[in-house]
This record gives structure tokens, C-alpha cells and sequence, in this order.
């Protein structure tokens, strides 16, 4: 059986092309969003270069479904040797617009999902003493933003998750990182709602999803001596965290 990569929250860009990545190594993309169906132009384009791949419908803040999932890829699929939580919930809401309500969808998608996704990794990887954990964080996940209370707190909150998973998982042998996207990626929601943003690409001005995944595979292969729990990804002329 093949070794897995599952990638939580596999979207048309970052989650899509982590995926693509790991396949080109060998890896059995198992990739997962709430919808199945959006699924099938992924599989179909790593089949067609000659990968594997397996879609599941699972929302990440279900219990059940991300431990179902997580038990059929062990059984059916193979060892999984790295897991990638890569949902967003990046929105804005003015703090008097933040109902209750979307407060705790975006903490339940950004982090308690984070959260059960671990866990669940963790089980299956301990018992082999290795593996790979990777949380996409956000700026957000290190400085508020005015209008971002409810995506800020998240991924805080999936930040310190991360952290804590590192000190305890780390010496078993599993390496959990949490890279930090600071800046625009490039998607169809960048294209089409941020034009004069988008018009940088040309100048390397925006994030490259297949770079994002190579920066991810980098951090898989790093040798045990060596190894990163946290650095930012920014085009060149983004500024750090808001500081120039």
C-alpha cells in the first residue's frame, strides 16, 4: 500500500495543489472537502498525470466524519504519513455585524476542525513514530486586524493548537508545522474582487499556490535535526505582518 497525503479543506488553489504535489512524489492524494463532487476535476487532473487519488466527502467539524475518514484511508488507502489542515474561513465582519452565529462557525471551521483533524492524525501516526502535520495559519494567526475578530481568534487559537501539538508530538517522532501565508494567493476571489491587486502577478506580487506546496513538501522532507515548526510565506514586497 502506498503512503497517503490527506489534505483537509482541498480547494481549487493552495489545497489543490498541495495535493498535486505530493502525488507527483508517490503519495496518494486523499483529499477531502464538504462537498464530494467538487472534488472530481482534482482527482481527474492528478489521475491524468499519472498519480492517485481519492476524494471524501467530510466536514472537518464533524467528529465522526473526520475520524471515519481518517480510519477508511488507514484500512483502504494506506499509512498516512501527512496530513495538511488547510481550511481558511477568512471573513469580514465588523465587531457590532459579528453575530454569535458566525463567530462560532468561523472558530468551529478554522480551529475546533483543526483541532479533531490533529487528533486524528496523531492516532495513527504515533503508533509508527513519524509523520507530518502541517496547519496553514494567516497573519491573522499572529496580529488582529479591525473587522477580523472572529478569523483572528481562530487562528490564534489554531497557532497555540499547533504549538502545543509540536512540543508534545515532536519528540515521538511527528513533525507538526504551521506555516503562515502572509499575502494575497492566487485564486478566482483575488482575480475577480481584487483587480488592481491581482494585476501584480505579473511582478510576482501575489502568492503562487504551486510554491506554497513545494514549501510544504520542503518541510515533510526535512531531515529530524533540522526541523521548522513555523515561517511566513509573503511575496517581496509585502510588508512583515503590517511592518516596512
Amino acid at each position: 500500500m502506498s503512503p497517503a497525503v490527506l489534505v483537509i479543506g482541498a480547494g481549487d488553489a493552495t489545497g489543490s495543489a498541495i495535493a498535486k504535489r505530493f502525488a507527483r512524489e508517490g503519495y496518494v492524494a486523499c483529499v477531502a472537502r464538504r462537498n464530494e463532487a467538487k472534488l472530481a476535476p482534482l482527482v481527474t487532473a492528478i489521475e491524468g498525470e499519472g498519480g492517485q487519488a481519492r476524494a471524501f466527502g467530510c466536514d472537518a467539524r464533524q467528529e465522526d466524519q473526520v475520524v471515519d475518514t481518517v480510519q477508511t484511508i488507514e484500512q483502504e488507502v494506506g499509512p498516512i504519513e501527512v496530513v495538511v489542515f488547510n481550511i481558511g474561513a477568512n471573513v469580514y465582519f465588523p465587531l457590532l455585524e459579528t453575530t454569535a452565529r458566525v463567530y462560532r462557525k468561523v472558530w468551529e471551521m478554522a480551529a475546533y476542525a483543526g483541532f479533531l483533524t490533529g487528533r486524528e492524525a496523531a492516532r495513527v501516526m504515533l503508533p509508527r513514530q513519524r509523520g507530518t502535520i502541517i496547519f496553514t495559519g494567516a497573519t491573522a494567526g499572529v496580529r488582529g486586524r479591525a473587522g477580523f475578530s472572529a478569523f483572528s481568534g481562530a487562528k490564534h487559537a489554531l497557532r497555540s493548537l499547533a504549538e502545543s501539538m509540536a512540543r508534545e508530538l515532536g519528540p515521538q517522532g511527528i513533525h507538526v508545522a504551521h506555516p503562515i501565508v502572509d499575502g494575497a494567493i492566487d485564486t478566482d476571489f483575488i482575480r475577480e474582487n481584487f483587480p488592481e491587486r491581482y494585476a501584480t502577478k505579473a511582478q510576482a506580487g501575489i502568492v503562487n499556490p504551486d510554491h506554497i506546496a513545494d514549501v510544504y513538501w520542503q518541510l515533510h522532507t526535512q531531515p529530524r535535526d533540522c526541523w521548522t515548526f513555523e515561517l511566513d510565506l509573503r511575496p517581496w514586497s509585502e510588508s512583515v505582518f503590517g511592518i516596512r
